[in-house]
């Protein structure tokens, strides 16, 4: 009976240990809130102190507080890491403040941050900056990019789309207005058009003019016809739409110079030098222009071509330089984009201050999107696995960079998002030449009569 007992006690060990194998394979997020936060707070606590002295990240007391623990104690007086705050848990992880010792800095945690991932046993731990002298830290408990899923609360508001999660499970926002223009690389399959989808799909619920450049015969953009102001699907096209916006443009500069030409004594906030200054019944909205394939628009093969390449380039650059005061945006997409292209390229790309670079073929390509803003993140892009679309490397001119990646959304969900949104497209007259043509829904058909009715029971 006894080895009866033993052996189902084993067999219930075995199914349990499996169980959570398993778990923690195929559902990340419950193993974590089920078995991994509680071990990894339980070896936080217990370890803290430790830890933080095996980093190097203690220091010696104040005077006063040694002088009191030799009197009070007669203990030999230790290093004391950073006072720990309240520990938050989250679905993905857990947050912890954290006041910094006298002398030491936030750039001290982030460099022991792989130390501290595996003392605590969790995926990874970030550290960001709160105020002076306190830090955040962010530890991650599993792999958030090999199954996105967006947060709840996104910070989604008029131009500002969450388009993707980063590795420290926080939403990568796309911020008009805080960075006007973005560049898009990637190479095939590599995620980019789901980048394009998550985007568009966004910024159709919102009161945003929404004009295409495709010249893949419109392929990538005409499914979301319906929502989108203007489309243009090949160079020939392009060429006549980029001058109407940049004469929309220069009509808006007009607008806010007639606005800013007031009387002496007018209040300061009536004075503005962009759109967002003027009244919201005069305020024009906002305009984002997709470039798909932008590579495109610079190949010529006769010299008339090169005539009409350097007119768009221009105009481009045009828009980049003055758009943003006029509330007109540039999301520019291409798998390479360098000096090869053509001249003008490389002052186009100056422009663009966003820069999202998905996996590419080869590290030239990673240094044309990064390489100028984030030397460091070049290596991380060309590392990007072809099994993971969707996984880009994101940076800016500030320096920084993170990994994030897009969450899937199918053609057909992106472009019913837009047909059930093309009544929020605001007029604009001067691009109806442009407008997509949509075809009409297919009428329901109508429900075909049983050929065996059913016989009436009475």
């Amino acid at each position: 009976m006894t080895d009866l007992v033993t052996v189902a006690e084993l067999g219930g060990a075995f199914a349990a240990i499996g169980g959570t194998a398993y778990l923690k394979h195929a559902h990340p997020a419950a193993y974590w809130s089920t078995v991994g936060l509680p071990v990894s707070v339980a070896r936080l606590l217990g370890s803290y102190s430790s830890t933080m002295d095996a980093c190097g990240l203690t220091v010696e007391p104040p005077r006063w507080r040694a002088l009191a623990v030799r009197a009070t104690t007669r203990r030999e007086v230790r290093p004391v890491p950073p006072r720990r705050g309240i520990i938050r848990p989250t679905s993905t992880g857990l947050r912890m403040r954290l006041r910094l010792a006298a002398g030491q800095e936030p750039a001290d945690l982030a460099a022991s941050a792989e130390r501290l991932r595996h003392a605590w046993g969790v995926h990874a731990v970030y550290v960001r900056d709160i105020k002076p002298g306190v830090v955040e830290l962010r530890l991650v408990g599993f792999d958030v990019l090999r199954k996105v899923r967006m947060p709840r609360r996104a910070g989604a508001d008029l131009l500002r789309v969450p388009v993707a999660l980063r590795e420290d499970a926080t939403a990568f926002v796309r911020d008009y207005r805080a960075v006007p223009h973005e560049l898009v690389l990637g190479a095939t399959l590599s995620g980019k058009s789901m980048y394009l989808r998550n985007l568009i799909a966004g910024l159709a619920a919102q009161p945003v003019v929404l004009v295409g450049i495709d010249c893949k015969r419109g392929v990538e953009l005409s499914p979301f016809a319906a929502r989108l102001s203007a489309l243009a699907t090949d160079p020939e096209q392009a060429a006549e739409l980029l001058p109407v916006l940049v004469k929309e443009m220069e009509d808006r500069y007009d607008l806010i110079k007639a606005r800013q030409g007031t009387a002496p004594g007018t209040p300061d906030e009536l004075i503005t030098s962009d759109i967002w200054g003027l009244p919201e019944d005069e305020r024009p909205s906002p305009v984002v222009l997709f470039v798909d394939e932008v590579a495109e628009l610079f190949l010529v093969a006769t010299r008339k071509e090169e005539d009409r390449r350097d007119e768009m380039v221009t105009q481009l650059i045009r828009l980049a330089q003055l758009g943003r005061a006029a509330g007109i945006y540039l999301e520019v997409c291409g798998q390479r984009f360098g000096a090869e292209l053509g001249k003008g390229a490389t002052m186009l790309r100056a422009q663009l201050t966003g820069r999202v670079s998905h996996r590419v073929n080869d590290e030239a390509s990673a240094k044309m999107a990064l390489g100028d803003i984030a030397p460091e993140a070049v290596s991380a892009a060309c590392s990007i696995p072809a099994e993971r679309p969707g996984l880009a490397v994101a940076g800016d001119t500030s320096g920084g960079w993170s990994r994030i990646r897009t969450p899937y959304i199918s053609l057909a969900d992106a472009a019913a998002t837009c047909r059930g949104t093309a009544h929020l497209a605001p007029d604009v007259p001067v691009l109806y030449p442009f407008k997509p043509y949509v075809p009409p829904a297919p009428a329901a058909k109508p429900a075909e009569p049983l050929s065996h009715p059913r016989p009436v029971v009475e």
